[in-house]
């Protein structure tokens, strides 16, 4: 069985009219201190984690965040959730900006968006029993007590495909897959609307990713769910998303309709990243596009487009000038000089 034929067919959670997105992020950035250097150390050096990032997510879609390790997309899903604070920029969800509301109000809001994290080893504490991990937003919030909150927590483990005899044990007793099942039911605790998925299937075995994934596919459709899908396999990305966004070193260089993207990509770096995913069918096949170096240091990223010391495509305005993300007419934007979206 390959890989890909392990899920459930390519999910259709498609917007059907225009709504309003449910997460949106303006000209949002992160930069976070790394010392000083030079005469008297007077020149403080900046990561530049996540730069001027616009967003939109709406209700009931999965939007996938592809890119390389380093390039910002786990820093974006925190900003998003208000865990940590942008440099500058906004955040808005359902309306709301984040960065305008009192702590108590933040900590309400913060019942609709929920985290399932990429490690299910680390994640859990290892000291608490599942009752109390799964239960410990029903606590916080207040949402059910006594034999309430033991019934919302078996019905929980239940919608993930665990049962009551999971409440009295340690995570240490469960396997990855079953780990990442009780991540997964924490998070829905506090019936959120939307979910960051932080590379949720990366540290699984193929067999067992499929299997998460098809879970998480049944509870957006069962529960109306919106999810942020981080992730580096774009064979995952493929089923699981409605709208796919590239980023590199901060910056999200092409965003398109899932089909669009995998079809027709438009920037180089997307075109490298498809060339590289497996697949078994000759006639999809395409010759891999080896890019030369490394991403480059969030730390001092380069002039202009920041892809083009890779780029074999780079001109001279792509060394000089920082190309705007822009969309065509069906949507599909792309951050490019040499191939633009139009």
């Amino acid at each position: 069985m390959s890989p890909a034929s392990a899920y459930s067919a390519p999910v259709e959670n498609r917007v059907t009219s225009a709504p309003a997105p449910l997460v949106r992020t303006l000209r949002l950035r992160k930069e976070f201190p790394a010392g000083a250097v030079g005469l008297l150390k007077r020149i403080r050096l900046t990561v530049k984690a996540v730069d001027d990032v616009n967003l939109d997510i709406y209700p009931g879609e999965t939007l996938g965040l592809v890119g390389e390790s380093g390039s910002g997309k786990s820093t974006l899903g925190r900003l998003i959730l208000g865990l940590i604070k942008p440099s500058s920029g906004e955040v808005f969800f359902d309306g709301q900006e984040l960065g305008a509301l009192s702590r108590r109000a933040l900590r309400r809001l913060r019942r609709q968006m929920q985290l399932v994290f990429q490690d299910p080893y680390s994640s859990l504490n290892p000291r608490m029993r599942v009752q109390s991990i799964v239960g410990e937003g029903l606590e916080i919030h207040k949402l059910k007590r006594g034999d309430e909150k033991r019934a919302r927590i078996i019905e929980l483990l239940q919608m993930v495909g665990l049962d009551a005899q999971a409440l009295g044990r340690y995570p240490h007793e469960f396997s990855g897959g079953q780990r990442q099942r009780i991540g997964i039911a924490r998070a829905l605790a506090v019936e959120p609307q939307f979910i960051v998925l932080d590379e949720p299937v990366s540290a699984l075995d193929v067999s067992i990713q499929a299997q998460i994934i098809n879970l998480l596919q049944d509870l957006q459709a069962r529960l109306n769910l919106t999810y942020l899908f981080i992730a580096h396999d774009l064979r995952v990305v493929e089923h699981v998303s409605r709208r796919v966004a590239i980023m590199y070193v901060g910056k999200i260089v092409e965003i398109a309709d899932r089909d669009e993207i995998y079809r027709n990509p438009r920037h180089p770096y997307t075109r490298a990243l498809l060339s590289a995913v497996p697949t078994v069918k000759v006639d999809e096949r395409t010759e891999r596009i080896r890019l030369p170096g490394e991403m480059p240091s969030p730390l001092n990223p380069p002039p202009g487009c920041r892809f083009h010391p890779r780029c074999p495509y780079a001109i001279d305005i792509c060394k000089r000038v920082e190309p705007a993300l822009e969309a065509n007419q069906s949507g599909h934007a792309v951050a490019c000089h040499v191939f633009p979206a139009s």
